[in-house]
């Protein structure tokens, strides 16, 4: 397919328009502590809904990344320097949104030694310290395969370390260039060799990949023993990004539900509009 030809959307990616209060709440709250959310540095399509119901996934360590994915829509470039009062900001933006589970993820930081993982652990353990009661997931970056830095981020004691691999290995090439698809497994196979935690993970259709790839990445993930799966459409940012080569229909959805359930994962979220931290709580809770 032509880098040029442009999909129309389907019907079944129609958003409904979502407001009130809520929504102004967050973003008011967002905007006082200075606080970045994945929701709307990579154009989330469900960040309107999230944001009504009071829940936001925070970003952490800048908004600039220093890798360029072409499927992404956060900023790439010189990183931003580190602010030592996140950790506080964080946590007090989730006390004041009375959030009981919280998800965290950042740009990816390979300026860092380590990748930025003692800035996780800080906001982990800050956000433990203001709301006792809230679960924390992290959803990192490879680290660029650290062990000791996994490890900064584990004993920190989230609920859930999540890291997608968001393709097939074809396909990183393409996609993620930067990263490495084995690393990415690694990563996961780890969690499990270094605690108690479960793990999570994610894959993106519609990037050009087969039905047949990815099951075969959903086999791998559970070599690894990865716990969690989320997959959901690619929605290309812009002209500029990788191309839409396939509106995934909601049939193979379900099929890949049903197929990944088979294969041992304990819950599954698959479908046009899921993304890595959507309904997240809903998720663990079954």
């Amino acid at each position: 397919m032509s880098n040029n030809t442009v999909l129309r959307k389907p019907k079944w990616l129609r958003m409904k328009i979502q407001g009130g209060e809520n929504l102004n709440y967050v973003q008011k709250i967002l905007s006082k502590y200075h606080l970045n959310t994945v929701c709307e540095a990579a154009g989330c399509p469900n960040r309107m809904e999230c944001f009504s119901s009071k829940t936001a996934t925070f970003m952490i360590l800048g908004s600039r990344c220093t890798r360029n994915c072409t499927f992404c829509d956060v900023t790439s470039g010189a990183p931003d320097l580190l602010d030592p009062h996140e950790p506080e900001h964080v946590a007090d933006a989730v006390k004041a949104l009375g959030l009981q589970y919280v998800v965290v993820t950042s740009v990816t930081r390979d300026d860092l030694p380590d990748g930025g993982a003692d800035h996780f652990a800080k906001v982990i353990k800050a956000i433990k310290e203001s709301s006792p009661e809230a679960l924390v997931e992290v959803l990192i970056p490879d680290f660029k395969g650290d062990r000791d830095a996994l490890q900064t981020v584990i004993d920190a004691g989230p609920v859930i370390i999540n890291h997608n691999i968001e393709t097939v290995p074809r396909l990183y090439r393409e996609v993620r260039p930067q990263a490495v698809y084995e690393r990415s497994l690694e990563l996961i196979r780890r969690v499990k060799e270094l605690s108690t935690l479960y793990s999570k993970s994610g894959i993106m259709v519609g990037l050009g990949e087969t039905f047949d790839e990815v099951i075969q990445s959903l086999h791998d993930l559970r070599e690894v023993d990865c716990d969690f799966l989320t997959i959901g459409q690619y929605l290309a940012p812009s002209k500029e990004h990788h191309p839409v080569v396939e509106y995934v229909h909601p049939d193979t959805f379900a099929k890949y539900k049903e197929e990944a359930l088979k294969m041992g994962f304990r819950e599954v979220a698959s479908g046009p509009l899921v993304r890595s931290s959507y309904k997240a709580h809903e998720m663990i809770h079954g």
